[in-house]
């Protein structure tokens, strides 16, 4: 994750950040599930969703909505609720009684990327991008999902 910008200093990246480190530790543990072809892959993958689900909702419900009224970065923001929409599709669509683990993978590989995308893109230029006014209205908001 991130260490070198100074973007976890705003509290809102702080957590996403955070959360992103527990995601990425819940889709490593997916991951090595799967590939063993273990019985705890079902729970490893409930136990990701539960960890992304309400992380995505903060991120398109707060940081994203400022930064689309911001305008400079709203192509960005929509790349990346589409990449949102694609992997909850895959992960939360899986047959529990037919799993298709290989397409399970490559939507854990695009998580990766995504959270990459996120952590070394978007946050950095969330900081540049927007006026002091729009975190004071994200903080409340952060604050109240809590």
């Amino acid at each position: 994750m991130c260490n070198y910008c100074g973007c976890r200093e705003f509290p809102l990246i702080g957590r996403l950040s955070a959360e992103h480190e527990a995601i990425a530790n819940a889709a490593g543990r997916l991951r090595g599930a799967v590939r063993a072809s273990g019985p705890d892959a079902l729970v490893a993958l409930d136990a990701l969703l539960a960890l992304l689900m309400p992380h995505t909702s903060t991120e398109e419900d707060g940081l994203f909505v400022e930064l689309r009224a911001e305008g400079s970065l709203a192509g960005a923001v929509a790349k990346l609720c589409a990449e949102h929409d694609d992997i909850h599709g895959v992960l939360g669509g899986v047959d529990r009684a037919d799993p298709d683990w290989p397409a399970v993978l490559a939507a854990l590989d695009r998580l990766h990327r995504h959270i990459d995308n996120e952590e070394h893109g978007l946050f950095p230029a969330a900081v540049i991008a927007l006026p002091i006014p729009a975190w004071d209205r994200i903080t409340p908001a952060e604050a109240a999902a809590r």
